[in-house]
């Protein structure tokens, strides 16, 4: 995965004002799906939407808002026991496709992907992986399960996660 050396992506908007995210758009994905503040869980862990609501967004509401300076960090399910959720097709996205954000104060803020890895849950960092890669630029990562289900274990293997940056804003 990353980033193909071909691929012209567009200069970085400055970031915004500070406003909430509530919906979230990845038309290449086929999401469409409101977003909900959350916190963490009992392993430090941002705790994503309960499978009751595997088609919402969990946004680390204690952290960056989609648009501003930093990293602002979505989680979501890859699937439930019985049916694909809403970042199902996650590690499917490439760069240059786009991610759209409506946020509270009625914006909408444009990002741009720019990678997507696989990150195996044994050694992960979450520094390196969840913090921002270019001082004072506004980013977002997308994050699910990824590799392999380990049955055993009732976990997956691996994170996907989606690196974008913001690339355009409406009113």
């Amino acid at each position: 995965m990353g980033r193909p050396l071909d691929i012209e992506l567009p200069p970085a908007h400055d970031p915004i004002a500070p406003a909430g995210p509530r919906w979230i758009q990845i038309p290449s994905l086929g999401v469409d799906a409101p977003v909900e503040a959350r916190g963490l869980d009992a392993a430090g862990a941002i705790d994503p939407p309960p499978f009751e609501r595997a088609r919402t967004v969990g946004w680390f509401g204690s952290g960056t808002r989609p648009g501003a300076a930093g990293a602002a960090l979505l989680v979501g399910h890859v699937d439930t026991e019985t049916r694909p959720a809403v970042f199902y097709g996650l590690s499917a996205a490439r760069p240059g496709e786009k991610i759209r954000i409506t946020r509270t104060d009625d914006t909408i803020a444009e990002f741009t992907i720019d990678d997507v890895q696989v990150h195996p849950r044994e050694g992960f960092d979450p520094g390196k992986v969840y913090g921002a890669r270019e001082p004072h630029r506004a980013e977002l990562r997308l994050i699910t399960c990824g590799g392999t289900f380990d049955r055993a274990a009732g976990v997956y293997t691996a994170n996907v996660v989606v690196s974008a940056y913001l690339t355009a804003t409406e009113d």
